[in-house]
């Protein structure tokens, strides 16, 4: 089992990034303000203005510590890499596949069910544990929008074309995004949320679910590179230029539980306000940076708990979940495994 290392988020702008024997070291205006060993480090996310020495650079490429660089407000910019990993005959077969329609509508309408079922989890939790304080009309709507999602996700299962399995796609959004400021059970007006907006985001949860969104992106990318796939080809996402399609891939199952579980408890338990966004010319909203750091904070918390996976039926932490995912695709890509199985969280 993959030993569950740790992400070093730098968010301070202008800070340094510099190796020391083992030892990532973090500057703040030539002084010393943070020491990590590298051994249990599994990445470096940089936010805004960071620098880092190239020793650093070549010294976690060859640790195998992925550094990503992201805007301020967690827009991905570039990613810094070492030699890549894994057996060509897997990624040679990944391609053979993502070129197979068949093939990709399998795989895409797999990941695609496993995202509408823990949607439809996330419905159901707030039913069972906030459903005597809604209103019938809401309780009502969230109802009927988590019965649209099951029978998305079983549609989804069962398509055998690729087209057909992304309109399911599209009415599990619409199902969920539909009821979604209904699970905010806060009063202030600026929280909330629309309707899902990307670039750029227009509200608040619309800005927090983006920031985070960007942090399970990087963590798949990284589960995905470990296992030697190439994240850049995917099979529900086609292939951009510049885009991780199959990151984005792997992503899609693991949004509801690592991303939008923890935007709904920062804003319910209050521990974010209005105060903690702020609007930039055009309307984009982002975090503000003291903002940014609860937030990872409470992300690398939500990674540390434990859950039984489904299919292996062993216990192991949230964080864990993108490596063993990537694993499980490896091994279909293989033929040891006659489909991929998704993630269902319970």
């Amino acid at each position: 089992m993959r030993q569950h290392l740790n992400t070093v988020f730098i968010t301070t702008e202008g800070a340094w990034l510099r190796k020391d024997g083992a030892n990532i070291v973090v500057e703040v205006e030539s002084r010393e303000v943070g020491r990590v060993p590298a051994h249990m480090m599994g990445g470096v996310v940089c936010f805004g203005r960071v620098g880092m020495s190239p020793p650093l650079m070549a010294f976690c490429a060859e640790e195998g510590i992925a550094v990503s660089f992201l805007s301020e407000h967690g827009k991905f910019l570039a990613r810094v890499e070492g030699a890549q990993s894994g057996n060509v005959l897997l990624r040679r077969q990944q391609y053979r596949l993502a070129d197979d329609p068949a093939a990709c509508a399998a795989l895409a309408g797999s990941m695609i069910a496993g995202k509408a079922a823990n949607q439809r989890t996330v419905l159901r939790r707030a039913l069972r544990d906030h459903g005597d304080a809604l209103p019938p009309a809401a309780h009502a709507r969230i109802d009927d929008a988590q019965r649209r999602l099951g029978d998305a996700a079983r549609l989804a299962a069962q398509a055998t074309d690729l087209d057909v399995a992304r309109g399911y796609e599209g009415e599990a959004a619409n199902a969920y995004f539909g009821v979604f400021d209904l699970l905010v059970r806060r009063d202030e007006a600026a929280l909330r949320f629309r309707s899902r907006s990307r670039r750029p985001p227009l509200d608040p949860p619309n800005a927090l679910l983006s920031f985070l969104y960007a942090m399970v992106g990087h963590d798949c990318r990284s589960a995905l590179e470990t296992v030697g796939l190439d994240p850049q080809v995917g099979f529900l996402h086609r292939d951009r230029a510049g885009r991780a399609g199959l990151a984005l891939d792997l992503m899609e199952e693991l949004r509801p539980i690592l991303a939008d579980r923890v935007a709904l408890s920062l804003l319910n338990r209050g521990q974010l306000s209005a105060r903690d966004f702020e609007t930039r010319d055009g309307g984009a909203v982002q975090l503000r940076d003291d903002a940014r750091k609860v937030v990872l904070t409470t992300y690398q918390e939500r990674k540390r708990d434990e859950i039984t996976h489904p299919f292996l039926d062993e216990k192991v932490t949230l964080g864990l979940v993108p490596h063993l995912q990537a694993r499980l695709l490896a091994r279909h890509l293989r033929g040891d495994l006659d489909g991929y199985p998704p993630f269902l969280w319970k």
